[in-house]
């Protein structure tokens, strides 16, 4: 591999969703460009790199917009995109049985495990003929861009939908690649992947150890990680604290904290929109304090808790009353799953049982608002008191990072000691249990009563940490490392080849021969 090859590779990122969405419009495509943190990284990524984006067709117009291009890679708003195709019955199974519920709740550990999850026919069916097949074709589909590159690959399969992939791509292309995996959600320890049976608990993690290195939130995650290999892949697995050596191949857990497009979040706080949205909110509010949650409605954020701690500090310290309330921005998730149904019917249900019991003439002690709207979470977050971020289990959890950012009002985070961001921001955050239903509520009290000056220590220092690192910097480590990979694995390949080389294995090998 020449050193033009090495200076210039190139990156496949491969994710379930993609950085654009189309809209047939008129006889060409209308493109929404998507508004995540992996977007705004990969246009910084794109500046120093060649990259392609390769992510699942998520709709009728996205299938026909790949089809209007033959299924060739396209370049949009200056990322290279390929968008793979499924059968509907192939997606469903591999989303909707497989990634969601059934990997997701077991990475949460939000399973019932008495009642559920029951692994019938079915969810074998969509194993087979969904998970295992969509991941095969997406391996396919990088696999058909790569296997003829001069360059070195680096592939970069993004979480829990796709842990195949480095299986089925290292079959078609060898080791040419460099495949690096990054799971944005939990890794719990060994005792949750017994809900899996062996046959798919074991063939997961024997794909992500084809991998060369696979990527963490936390340090925590990434150790258990090697345990969970230790333990159900027996003998043929040593583990050390940040790799698994199996079957001849040392596979790195790395650590790398995602974080927020700290440039972007600024200029969106400052839109005159953002303000808007912000003088609507402080109409309900007033002058009264905010406690401030912003969370998908699902299980894993714990939203019910802390609703019912909201209800226990109400009790305890009437004092607040008619001087607080309790601002819930949601957004909806998953709602096709029944139990995202049911938890947001439980989460109103204790609203409405809050609100019934102590609003006043004009004061109501809880606004629930469900939607997504993004400018009005920012507004939101530029005026809460207190910030509740008390999720059962948490990749990362954004918010707290994008809180601390654009508040102005000195607001105290009380975070759950299960969310990512507690390995960053727990220091100077008030640290709950999330079962922990009265000392949430008396952190919640604790925050509300803080003096100014602890405030505004804590809030500075908070916001200090998150402005030092960048998601430019989280993707732009993965792959440095890659690469210093990639470029020790041609050095040692090219010194292995020359002739001086190939005469001391000779003679080594002619050595132990004789010795046997």
């Amino acid at each position: 591999m020449s050193p033009e090859s090495q200076s210039n590779p190139l990156i496949v990122i491969a994710s379930n969703r993609g950085p654009f969405s189309f809209k047939k419009h008129g006889r060409g495509f209308q493109v929404e460009r998507g508004a995540g943190g992996l977007v705004t990284a990969l246009g910084a990524l794109a500046e120093r790199h060649d990259v392609l984006w390769v992510a699942s067709a998520m709709s009728d117009d996205d299938r026909a917009w790949s089809q209007h291009n033959q299924g060739q890679v396209q370049k949009v708003e200056g990322i290279r995109l390929k968008l793979v195709e499924h059968q509907p019955e192939e997606y469903e199974g591999y989303y909707n049985e497989i990634s969601n519920p059934l990997l997701w709740f077991i990475q949460h550990q939000l399973w019932d495990t008495p009642r559920t999850p029951s692994i019938t026919a079915d969810t074998w069916q969509a194993w087979d003929a969904g998970y295992l097949r969509v991941n095969q074709r997406f391996a396919e589909a990088i696999a058909a861009v790569v296997k003829d590159s001069q360059r070195q690959v680096i592939v970069l399969p993004q979480d829990y939908h796709l842990y195949m992939v480095p299986h089925y791509l290292r079959a078609l292309v060898g080791e040419q690649v460099q495949i690096q995996p990054f799971v944005h959600i939990p890794w719990p320890g060994p005792d949750a992947w017994r809900i899996l049976p062996p046959a798919m608990r074991d063939t997961l993690l024997e794909s992500l150890l084809e991998a060369n290195r696979v990527g963490f939130q936390t340090e925590k995650d990434a150790f258990n990680f090697v345990q969970t290999c230790r333990f159900y892949l027996g003998a043929h697995a040593f583990g050390r604290r940040n790799a698994v050596e199996y079957h001849g191949r040392d596979v790195g857990a790395v650590t790398y904290p995602i974080s927020i497009d700290v440039e972007k979040l600024q200029q969106l706080s400052g839109m005159q929109v953002t303000q808007l949205e912000r003088s609507h909110l402080h109409t309900s509010v007033g002058d009264r304090q905010v406690i401030l949650r912003v969370d998908r409605v699902e299980p894993s954020k714990n939203n019910l808790r802390g609703m019912q701690a909201y209800r226990a500090l109400l009790e305890k310290y009437p004092e607040h009353l008619g001087k607080v309330q309790l601002l819930a921005l949601l957004v909806p998730s998953r709602m096709e799953v029944g139990e995202y149904r049911d938890y947001l019917g439980e989460i109103m249900a204790e609203a409405g049982t809050i609100n019934a019991q102590y609003s006043g003439t004009v004061w109501e002690p809880v606004r629930i608002i469900v939607g997504d709207n993004y400018m009005r979470a920012i507004a939101a977050m530029q005026m809460y008191d207190v910030l509740l971020v008390n999720p059962l289990a948490d990749g990362m959890n954004l918010v707290a990072k994008e809180g601390v950012l654009v508040n102005n009002k000195d607001g105290v985070l009380v975070l759950s000691e299960y969310a990512g961001a507690f390995f960053e921001l727990g220091e100077h955050a008030l640290i709950v249990s999330p079962f922990d239903v009265y000392g949430t509520a008396e952190a919640m009290h604790q925050a509300l009563t803080m003096p100014a000056a602890e405030r505004k220590q804590r809030a500075a220092a908070l916001h200090s940490i998150v402005t030092q690192a960048d998601v430019r910097e989280w993707f732009a480590a993965q792959v440095d490392d890659a690469l210093r990979a990639a470029n020790s694995q041609a050095s040692k390949s090219s010194t292995s080849s020359t002739p001086e080389a190939r005469q001391s294995a000779a003679a080594s090998s002619a050595s132990g021969a004789s010795g046997a």
